[in-house]
């Protein structure tokens, strides 16, 4: 790509390499960091443990399976050695030792279901949810007994996981069943982690979840600008039911470190053309508006230096002009960004020619951090690619394996300056998802977790418009 591709004028280099961004488990001025997230929970602890100082497990498991859970539970607090990434994945060091805190099954907070519960027919995906809903509200009566429920889904019950249309999904219905309960739930598959033979990784995830989902925090991202800035990701949704309503679904507004993980959900109405996804000026200002209400409460009234909202589609003038009546009184520079996470390019490394023979393809992929401008208002990033000095002793990692990394793109429709920034700020919140244990996410958390609750929101008709902790959706 050549220079000419940029506005006439601008300094700016056609390419550039941004480092892999760090983590902070700490909140202190000088932080504990590190680029790998699981060897910097090994090293330093979690960011903040739970609220309670454990992690109280409430379980709901068919009748006669009870003991199997448990078993599995206990599996968590063992240490266990690595199976699989070798380069990327340390030792799992048991539980306590990881969290800093106990995991504690509650033998008195447990639900049996029958093992006939749900029947057969046309309607039994309804009737398990139903079940499982009783039986969280049930433990949702002794809520102060317990941070996080834990669900044994039997392998008989599998075929009622999802209906074959793709309109019903058990997972889905069950979070925003609990959601508005504020009851976090984790599903474990008899079929799924009860036979999963990489001990190792599978009790690194599900640690990770564990501890988020009891309220801890296992990380922040290192603030990757000097300038207090606050991120907002968008994504649209059409709920079903016997009137489609579009509807937006807005994550909530992080911080510059990553803070946050509450999203808000707007109804647009029906009464609208289904097939733009775009808002009105109006439309946009309602969300922004909601969104900047919930900064200011979980900040003590302030507001943010600089607003960066991510979203998958074009921004509309209406649309940029609804997040400025929102925001620009208080907030004097805001930016809007489209991230696309497929596009038509790809790229491979190139070294110089061991004979002095020009250049030849490279052992390693492009390297993750890897900028090409397209314009002076677009560009390719490698979110996935060759990660430098992740690895457990300090070496390069490839998270993609054998698959060639693809770059994602992004333009700013609205604001100013190198793209570099907003570039090194997409690199670190692809960092931001506590739902997994891999280095980073394929996109920004702004986009993915946004995008998850929209596909749960679309599924889901009678979720009501409120806003949510992210966590009660993991």
């Amino acid at each position: 790509m050549s220079a000419s591709a940029l506005q006439p004028g601008q300094p700016w280099a056609p390419h550039a390499w941004l480092p892999e961004p760090l983590l902070k488990f700490d909140n202190s001025a000088r932080p504990r960091t590190a680029g790998n997230p699981l060897l910097g929970l090994l090293q330093h602890g979690p960011y903040a443990g739970p609220p309670t100082g454990v992690v109280r497990v409430a379980t709901i498991t068919m009748t006669g399976q009870r003991e199997m859970l448990y078993a599995f539970l206990r599996g968590a607090t063992l240490a266990h050695e690595p199976s699989d990434r070798h380069a990327y994945v340390p030792r799992f060091p048991g539980f306590t030792n990881l969290v800093r805190a106990e995991l504690l099954p509650q033998r008195a907070a447990h639900v049996d279901l029958s093992s006939d519960a749900p029947g057969t027919g046309s309607d039994a995906h309804e009737r398990l949810s139903e079940v499982i809903a009783r039986a969280v509200a049930q433990l949702q009566s002794i809520r102060d007994s317990w941070d996080v429920i834990v669900l044994l889904l039997p392998r008989a019950w599998e075929p009622l996981r999802r209906s074959p249309d793709g309109s019903y999904d058990l997972h889905d219905r069950l979070k925003a069943t609990a959601a508005p309960l504020a009851c976090p739930i984790q599903v474990v598959r008899e079929a799924g982690a009860l036979q999963f033979p990489l001990y190792c990784s599978m009790y690194w995830r599900l640690s990770i979840a564990l501890l988020t989902k009891a309220g801890g925090v296992p990380f922040r991202i290192v603030q990757p600008t000097p300038t207090d800035t606050a991120y907002i990701g968008l994504a649209y949704a059409i709920r079903g039911g016997t009137a489609n309503e579009f509807v937006t679904c807005c994550s909530q507004v992080f911080d510059a470190e990553g803070g946050g993980f509450e999203f808000i959900a707007y109804n647009v109405g029906a009464d609208r053309d289904l097939d733009n996804p775009h808002l009105t000026r109006e439309e946009m200002h309602t969300v922004m508006t909601r969104s900047a209400s919930l900064y200011q409460r979980r900040r003590a009234g302030a507001m943010p230096a600089r607003l960066v909202a991510h979203k998958t589609t074009r921004w509309t003038p209406d649309e940029i002009a609804g997040v400025f009546d929102a925001w620009s009184a208080a907030v004097p520079e805001i930016e809007c960004l489209q991230v696309r996470s497929q596009t038509p390019w790809t790229g491979v490394a190139l070294r110089e020619h061991k004979d002095n023979k020009g250049a030849e393809p490279h052992d390693w992929p492009v390297d993750r951090g890897s900028l090409q401008y397209l314009s002076y208002h677009e560009a390719l990033l490698w979110v996935s690619g060759t990660a430098q000095g992740v690895g457990v002793r300090g070496g390069k990692y490839n998270q993609a394996a054998k698959a060639l990394p693809m770059p994602i793109s992004f333009e700013r429709d609205a604001g100013q300056g190198p793209l570099e920034v907003p570039a090194a700020e997409i690199l670190a919140l692809s960092k931001l998802d506590w739902n997994n244990d891999a280095l980073y996410g394929h996109t920004p958390v702004t986009i993915s977790y946004s995008q998850k609750l929209a596909k749960m929101i679309g599924r889901v008709p009678d979720l009501p418009d409120d806003s949510y902790q992210f966590r009660l959706f993991m």
